[in-house]
């Protein structure tokens, strides 16, 4: 058996936000922020507490900013929303079926910024000022002066890494506003076309 020495200089660690299998998340991170991406407000109502009393407290309406939200089909007509596992709206999600996503128009920023906020615990008091109409299947708040709203009832979800993939039938879509641009985000800020 032989032994060969290596010197320690040809001896390369590997960084400590590096996965045993993959890039890093700084590298990752660098490249993904490259890619342009639409931002949509998700929304949902909670349940209420007891649905068994009329007297119970209602549920609260709950909203997450989020980028990565595509369509998937056309036949049937299905979306795609991406949750961080553990999240107030994974979470809702799970339990409630339906939902809505208002796309949010380039004067929209202040609403998209005021719901990406973590760690809130209750949503309550960000939607005061917002104006919106309730969705007709879903109940959910359906933001006015989006460039498109959908209620969504969820016929899908798949674990993938910390996040949970929503999948969405559409059960109604609508064009509230043909006035401005998308809000987009880019390189870690939310940006307008032009």
């Amino acid at each position: 058996m032989s032994h060969t020495s290596v010197a320690p200089s040809s001896i390369t660690s590997v960084p400590a936000a590096r996965h045993a299998e993959g890039v890093s998340n700084d590298a990752f991170r660098a490249a993904l922020s490259r890619l342009a991406a639409g931002v949509v407000l998700v929304t949902a109502k909670e349940p209420p507490l007891d649905p068994d009393d009329p007297q119970a407290p209602a549920g609260e309406d709950v909203g997450m900013t989020a980028t990565a939200f595509m369509s998937v089909s056309l036949d049937p007509p299905l979306v795609l929303v991406s949750l961080r596992e553990g999240s107030r709206m994974d979470e809702l999600l799970e339990e409630q079926p339906l939902w809505a996503v208002s796309v949010l128009a380039e004067s929209q920023r202040h609403i998209a910024g005021r719901f990406a906020m973590r760690g809130r615990i209750s949503d309550r008091l960000l939607f005061e000022d917002i104006p919106y109409v309730r969705g007709e299947y879903s109940d959910s708040p359906l933001v006015g002066g989006a460039l498109a709203t959908l209620e969504c009832r969820t016929e899908q979800r798949v674990p993938a890494g910390d996040h949970t993939l929503v999948i969405g039938r559409v059960l109604t879509a609508a064009l509230p506003s043909s006035e401005g641009g998308p809000l987009t985000y880019f390189r870690g800020r939310y940006r307008h076309l032009g």
